[in-house]
């Protein structure tokens, strides 16, 4: 089944368009992370989906029901960890769970879900005195109540110390294994790289690129960083003339040194052209080893406007694909943090 289905949905506000004619769908049991700058439209789609806003145009579908019409029911099958989660103040994190779990009319028990968090120590004192990592922690135990069929986290790392962090991203694992479907909006690049099966990036409104990490690499022709361990004992003017050598190839955009290494962008077919420049060069390499682009890389190009547009991307993947057929067969060798 389908988790969540948009279909030309576009949403304005007064003369501001937010959101504009976006298809997206996430499968059952897939964690989705939902990438885009501030202002791209990510909060105002979260708010559609969970029918806090109408669309202007468009049908959003959620767990096979329509948006608009069963809101309520999407409600109950859905836990939702907001960005800027609000505590009251005067009462515990025992008893937010609680109402948690009255609100949703289930038995669940509230040490345990307190404990999964790592809040169960803290269970008694008023929210109020909580760390924004904390607070954290409690709207995270406040979304998992009653095993929900769709968990929509915006922002789950944000206050989390690298411990909370991991915890959060295996608690997610953990959901996405019994068959959640996980809608991930972060700032926080790494995590959705670690935790998410696709990513969906939005810009201006419109969703410009949707794949796999992997994906989305293949699809930018991003470079790879190669770095070069050279021999200590080389001269200032070998290790010159191995950079000029270098910078001369087809593919290679940038070389530094730094101490006894030399540090190469360059595209993944230039690589062992730019080791023999280097050997070629009389400089002796030791050691090498490569560091594809980042998530944080990815998303640059795509919000910056240097990767190809959806359009463009689907025509040379079909390119690709024609070519793959036709050719014969061949064989190829955070500010506060967790209290």
């Amino acid at each position: 089944m389908t988790a969540i289905e948009l279909r030309g949905v576009t949403k304005e506000f007064a003369d501001v368009t937010a959101v504009r004619d976006l298809d997206l769908t996430i499968e059952e049991g897939e964690v989705y992370g939902f990438l885009g700058p501030n202002g791209a439209g990510k909060s105002t789609t979260i708010d559609m989906v969970l029918d806090l806003v109408r669309p202007t145009e468009g049908t959003v579908s959620v767990l096979g029901r329509d948006a608009t019409d069963e809101g309520v029911e999407i409600r109950r099958r859905t836990g939702v960890l907001p960005d800027g989660f609000s505590v009251y103040d005067r009462l515990t994190g025992r008893k937010h769970v609680e109402f948690a779990i009255r609100s949703k009319s289930v038995d669940d028990e509230p040490d345990s879900l307190l404990e999964r968090v790592g809040l169960l120590a803290d269970a008694d004192r008023k929210a109020g005195g909580y760390s924004k990592g904390m607070r954290q922690r409690l709207a995270l135990a406040m979304a998992l109540v009653g095993d929900p069929d769709l968990l929509i986290l915006d922002e789950p790392s944000s206050g989390l110390d690298p411990a909370g962090a991991k915890e959060m991203r295996e608690i997610v694992r953990t959901e996405s294994d019994r068959g959640a479907t996980v809608f991930f909006s972060s700032h926080v690049l790494e995590q959705v790289d670690a935790v998410c099966d696709r990513v969906g990036i939005l810009r201006d409104g419109e969703l410009v690129a949707e794949d796999s990490v992997e994906g989305l690499r293949d699809a930018v022709g991003s470079e790879e960083t190669l770095e070069i361990a050279v021999d200590a004992g080389e001269t200032a003017d070998a290790l010159d003339d191995a950079v000029e050598a270098v910078l001369a190839l087809d593919g290679v955009s940038r070389v530094d040194r730094a101490g006894d290494t030399l540090v190469v962008d360059c595209a993944d077919g230039a690589k062992t052209r730019v080791i023999a420049a280097v050997e070629d060069a009389g400089v002796a390499v030791n050691d090498f080893h490569t560091r594809e682009a980042s998530l944080e890389d990815l998303f640059l190009a795509y919000t910056e406007g240097d990767a190809p547009s959806p359009a463009a991307d689907a025509e040379m993947r079909g390119a690709a694909g024609d070519a793959a057929t036709d050719a014969p067969d061949a064989t190829t060798d955070a500010d506060e943090v967790d209290g």
